[in-house]
């Protein structure tokens, strides 16, 4: 059913040129999330970690190097769905009007399946959710919502189709990644028994690798020793491979800001985890053989979860094979935000007796290994500086990308996933909802990306979250940690942020506040305009 069609009762959605074929019917749609994975952190992207599934799918399709997110979770959920900037859609903070992590969207901020109903796709979610409202009401069809972030192995205050598991359910050897897989496989199957006739989209979002690190044991073993020589050298390493494989161009290795901790204070947790936890990424040799070990550790832990996610994506992909809709599915894949320089304690507690990974534990990374996950940038998510901002983005489609193993070096942003999926499927959405215009999507379809580099037509992207700040303007970029000045950076030459440039053209700088300072007086605007949605399901349907 999902094999690639060639037909002239079509008119082909896009012109690809010659590099890509033209596909009749609707592609599939697979976006594969995760959470807290370093730009640096896959095989293809330079990493140690074992990640050949991923690896694969990057050899035989597109890597994006200069692809953004948000910066924290939340609002990169709500920018993949809507389209939009999260901070227009009350899904991250402007001054004034609130907003963030229990915002709740418009009425007319619709998430993306809202719009791929009215032309026949099914629609399914697996994972975690972090987007405001339930999820079945939001367009898709089937959900399994991970809301138990404290705990990968336990069910308990998860939910299936939006309603709670039973108080006493809980499977035997329950890991929360592989759980996550077995329910997107699951509506995969039923998709093909039950739906064959319709093309699907699927949101499956890992919550590895984020806090707090749980692994299966076998899958620590493969990395107990792997990081004892430290985060220099596996910085170090990763640069070099990257290098090698000419990944970033002329970006140097930014060096390890060793003043730089968590972004937020909790100092009662190091009493709770003890001595071997370090607030700074300081040099490797200073530390205590203790603190050596349990960094180590903890970084063991971390590849772990993302060569579990690998080893589950592998199953899903074999899953898409088996149901013959491989060659027509996009896959994309992502991460939420950098790897996170966080440290603290919550949900129950640490358990020191207890083995590290296991479910009576609960860790960070923390700021030392979370450099080398981030190589070869600064800073680490929650922060707009590369480190926190920059994701790996893999694009597979058989279908419809004959390149393979390329890189694509065109700037882009979760906001563009939505325009992209809508031209692909061939969706629309309304200019207006109930008699009001609708804000324009700021995001651009990648698909002429898909045949080469090209331009998007843009003419910034913009960033702000917890006072941190930043907005890139071709390869020039204006970026600023909360209550700091402004930092230009010349990307083209500088990816890494190492020279900054707002003393040697300050005309440069100045142009570029503005256009920051100008977006966001329109989100002011925009969400001043537009109230938060009371939860009320509006009558009028978007235009076919």
């Amino acid at each position: 059913m999902y094999r690639n069609l060639f037909t002239t009762l079509w008119i082909p959605l896009v012109l690809l040129g010659s590099s890509a074929a033209s596909a009749a019917e609707r592609p599939n749609f697979l976006f594969i999330l995760v959470d807290d994975l370093g730009f640096s952190d896959l095989g293809c992207y330079g990493g140690e970690i074992q990640t050949p599934h991923l690896d694969n799918l990057a050899q035989r399709g597109l890597r994006y190097t200069q692809f953004y997110n948000t910066g924290r979770c939340w609002p990169t959920r709500a920018s993949i769905l809507t389209g939009y900037y999260p901070h227009q859609v009350h899904r991250d903070a402007v001054p004034g009007h609130g907003g963030g992590g229990r915002g709740r969207r418009q009425a007319w901020a619709q998430l993306l399946p809202y719009y791929l109903k009215p032309v026949g796709y099914r629609n399914y979610h697996s994972g975690k959710w972090h987007i405001d409202g339930d999820v079945l009401t939001a367009g898709f069809d089937r959900s399994r919502r991970v809301n138990n972030q404290g705990d990968f192995f336990s069910n308990r205050g998860n939910k299936l189709n939006d309603k709670p598991y039973p108080a006493d359910f809980d499977q035997e050897d329950y890991y929360c990644t592989t759980a996550t897989a077995d329910h997107a496989i699951a509506c995969l199957a039923d998709h093909q028994q039950h739906h064959a006739d319709k093309p699907f989209f699927h949101y499956l979002a890992f919550i590895a690798p984020h806090f707090p690190l749980h692994a299966r044991a076998e899958d620590i073993e493969k990395y107990r020793s792997r990081y004892q020589e430290g985060w220099e050298s596996i910085r170090a390493a990763r640069y070099e491979r990257q290098q090698a494989m000419n990944l970033l161009p002329g970006a140097a290795l930014s060096a390890v800001e060793v003043k730089q901790g968590p972004p937020y204070e909790f100092p009662q947790t190091f009493e709770k985890l003890g001595p071997g936890e370090v607030k700074y990424p300081v040099a490797w040799g200073t530390l205590t053989d203790q603190q050596k070990q349990f960094q180590s550790t903890k970084m063991a832990i971390h590849a772990a979860m993302v060569d579990r996610v690998d080893q589950e994506i592998g199953r899903v992909i074999e899953q898409l094979q088996k149901m013959d809709a491989f060659e027509n599915t996009v896959i994309f894949f992502a991460s939420d935000n950098g790897a996170s320089a966080e440290i603290m304690v919550r949900h129950g507690g640490h358990d020191r007796t207890a083995p590290l990974g296991s479910a009576a534990s609960y860790l960070c990374l923390g700021p030392g290994f979370s450099t080398a996950c981030n190589t070869p940038f600064r800073k680490h998510k929650t922060w707009v500086h590369e480190g926190g901002i920059a994701t790996p983005l893999i694009v597979h489609w058989p279908a419809g990308i004959q390149a393979q193993g390329e890189f694509r070096r065109t700037a882009g942003h979760t906001i563009d996933i939505t325009p992209t999926v809508l031209e692909l499927a061939r969706a629309s959405r309304p200019s207006d909802w109930q008699g009001k215009p609708i804000p324009e999507l700021p995001g651009r379809s990648l698909v002429k990306t898909f045949a080469a580099d090209a331009d998007l037509d843009r003419d910034y992207l913009w960033w702000r979250h917890e006072g941190h700040r930043a907005v890139r303007q071709g390869n020039w970029k204006l970026v600023a940690t909360n209550q700091s000045p402004w930092e230009l950076y010349d990307l083209s030459k500088d990816r890494s942020e190492t020279q900054n440039l707002a003393d040697q053209f300050p005309a440069q700088a100045r142009a570029l506040e503005q256009v920051w300072n100008t977006h966001l007086q329109e989100t002011i605007d925009i969400v001043s305009q537009t109230p938060q949605n009371t939860g009320q399901r509006p009558r009028k349907k978007p235009a076919r």
